[in-house]
């Protein structure tokens, strides 16, 4: 019996890291071949042998890596990228913490209903609001300009939520006791609320850097100019210019490599806030 049970464990074991295997390589997979095609010159890319992949490049080419700055302004696409995101994140996570802190600390009349309406939104799918909110911003002549990336994004239901379920688990007493000690609201929530809400206010900035280092859609919509776009625009707009023509498959890897390192360094380098997250927005209100 006991053999029987130990066969099934192992066997279990067996197919479960079979599976992860498979979809392990299965992702890396082309991110390989992509840091391969990214490092070959244009006239080795199209040498190909079924029976011998030329996984590594030899020699290896790194002037993709250089030339891609020169056709396109990338460095312009960075600059406007790191602004935005820096900018939204700030007000993001700024306007989340004071309507977290409203919701969850202080008494007012329709405070719960306010709330669930709030929270309602996050049902609505952001294509739906898409049109409303550019109609918006052409009335107010921000399209083009950096009030457009930035203001529409710097209010999250999500982000309230999140915090609003962290601040109710703080203790009261702490609070009480600042009143005491002659505290008013304003505070209380900095020097009471927000010091003890670190790991909380880590996480959702992280979820909100890397949500906006990935935003195509909008951006693409409101900005014209190649002097406005960020990086996953600009990297569009670097694949329409071999529309028409035969495409240098090295450059533009090269170019979706570059565009991929800043959301890679921050997932990296943020792995527990993600974990963190996940045990934030389980928790009861």
């Amino acid at each position: 019996m006991e053999l029987k049970t130990f066969t099934l464990r192992a066997a279990k074991k067996i197919l479960i890291y079979s599976f992860l295997i498979v979809g392990s390589v299965s992702m890396v997979l082309p991110f390989f071949w992509m840091l391969s095609t990214s490092l070959k010159s244009f006239a080795s890319v199209f040498i190909f042998d079924i029976t011998k992949i030329q996984w590594i490049p030899s020699p290896v080419y790194w002037g993709n890596y250089l030339d891609v700055w020169k056709v396109v302004p990338f460095a312009r696409f960075y600059i406007n990228s790191f602004f935005v995101c820096a900018a939204v994140t700030v007000a993001q996570v700024g306007t989340s913490a004071l309507a977290a802190y409203s919701f969850s600390r202080l008494k007012f009349p329709g405070r719960e209903k306010i709330f669930f309406s709030y929270l309602a939104t996050m049902m609505i799918p952001g294509s739906v609001t898409l049109i409303p909110v550019f109609v918006l911003m052409r009335i107010f002549g921000w399209i083009d300009t950096y009030m457009a990336l930035i203001i529409p994004a710097a209010f999250s239901a999500y982000g309230t939520f999140m915090l609003r379920q962290f601040f109710m688990t703080i203790p009261r007493d702490l609070e009480d006791a600042a009143k005491i000690d002659g505290c008013n609201y304003p505070q209380i929530f900095m020097r009471v609320i927000l010091p003890l809400s670190k790991t909380a206010l880590a996480t959702l900035t992280v979820f909100v850097a890397l949500g906006n280092c990935v935003s195509f859609m909008w951006p693409l919509l409101v900005t014209n100019s190649i002097e406005k776009r960020t990086l996953p625009v600009g990297l569009a707009y670097f694949q329409e210019m071999y529309q028409y023509a035969q495409p240098d498959w090295g450059l533009l890897m090269a170019g979706s490599l570059v565009t991929m390192v800043p959301v890679m360094i921050i997932f990296l380098f943020s792995q527990k806030f993600f974990v963190e997250g996940i045990k934030l927005t389980g928790m009861k209100g």
